[in-house]
C-alpha cells in the first residue's frame, strides 16, 4: 500500500495547496496531509498563522482526496514519518535540488521513503497573499479619515 504524506502550513489556503494535495492523491492509496502547527510556524519560519491550526486542519480534512490529517508539532519530517508511517513524501518541485530537499531525500532514503516532487504553482503562495493583505491594510489605513482632527 502506498501511503502518501504531503505537509505544509496550508495557511491562507489557495490553489497551490489544492494542486499539491490533489496531485499527491493521484500517486498513493491513502493520503495523509501534514498541517504544521502554529507553534512550529512561529519557531521554524518566524511567522504567525492567519488561520489557527485547528481550523487549517479542518479545512484540509474536508477535502475529498485527503484521507487523514496529521498536525505536526516538531520541525522534523522524520518525526512525522515515525508517527504516521508513510511510504511516499510529496513536496513542491521548488524544493528539488535545494539543500532542504536533498537532506529530506537522504534521510528518507535511509528508511525506504520515496520523495516525489510535484509541480509548484508559481503564480500564488501564502507569502504573496500575506504581502497583498499587508498592502491592502496599509492602503486602507492611509485613506481612512483622521478622526482626531475631525473633533
Amino acid at each position: 500500500m502506498r501511503i502518501g504524506y504531503a505537509a505544509g502550513a496550508f495557511d491562507l489556503f489557495h490553489v497551490g495547496h489544492l494542486n499539491l494535495l490533489r496531485h499527491a492523491a493521484q500517486y498513493c492509496d491513502l493520503l495523509i496531509a501534514g498541517v504544521v502547527s502554529d507553534e512550529m510556524l512561529r519557531e521554524v519560519k518566524g511567522i504567525e498563522s492567519v488561520i489557527p491550526t485547528s481550523e487549517r486542519a479542518e479545512i484540509v480534512r474536508s477535502m475529498r482526496f485527503v484521507d487523514r490529517v496529521h498536525v505536526e508539532t516538531t520541525p522534523s519530517k522524520m518525526d512525522a514519518w515515525r508517527e504516521v508511517g508513510f511510504t511516499h513524501f510529496f513536496k513542491g518541485d521548488d524544493w528539488r535540488g535545494s539543500p532542504k530537499g536533498l537532506l529530506l531525500e537522504e534521510q528518507f532514503a535511509e528508511v525506504g521513503v520515496e520523495v516525489q516532487y510535484l509541480p509548484y504553482t508559481m503564480h500564488t503562495s501564502s507569502t504573496a497573499l500575506r504581502r497583498a493583505l499587508a498592502a491592502l491594510t496599509q492602503g486602507a489605513a492611509r485613506s481612512a479619515p483622521d478622526t482626531a482632527h475631525a473633533l
